[in-house]
């Protein structure tokens, strides 16, 4: 069964984001990753970057697919995982850790609103 940290917020798109001193962290779901299999490479947006809720920033390359990555929230790129330039496995080893990929400004709390809870993305799955 996947892991579903009680503390993040989820999107129908197996994204997560914690909030941390008004930034947002955002990564991939333990389902996710499990359901891409091994991560090979991620195309990532540049710091300065405007990312729109639920629009694909990026790409996630597994050996057997590549899938676009979407937002959970709109803001602009403050930080990239550039660990994951190196070892993209850290998405699959540490998903809610190591493997986040990007921190933004958060532009509209209320988008907040509609992500789901722990619950609700626990049963989405």
């Amino acid at each position: 069964m996947s892991e579903v940290p009680k503390d993040l917020l989820y999107s129908s798109e197996h994204d997560w984001l914690r909030v941390e001193e008004g930034l947002g962290v955002i990564g991939i779901t333990d389902y996710a990753q499990l359901e891409l299999g091994d991560i090979v490479f991620l195309e990532l947006p540049q710091v300065g970057h405007r990312i729109q809720q639920e629009e694909s920033y990026g790409t996630v390359e597994a050996v057997k697919t590549v899938a676009d990555l979407y937002a959970p929230v709109s803001g602009k790129v403050t930080d990239v995982n550039s660990a994951l330039e190196e070892d993209a496995a850290r998405v699959n080893t540490d998903p809610y850790g190591e493997g986040w990929i990007l921190k933004i400004a958060i532009e509209d709390q209320a988008e907040l609103k509609t992500l789901l809870t722990p619950d609700a993305y626990s049963e989405l799955i």
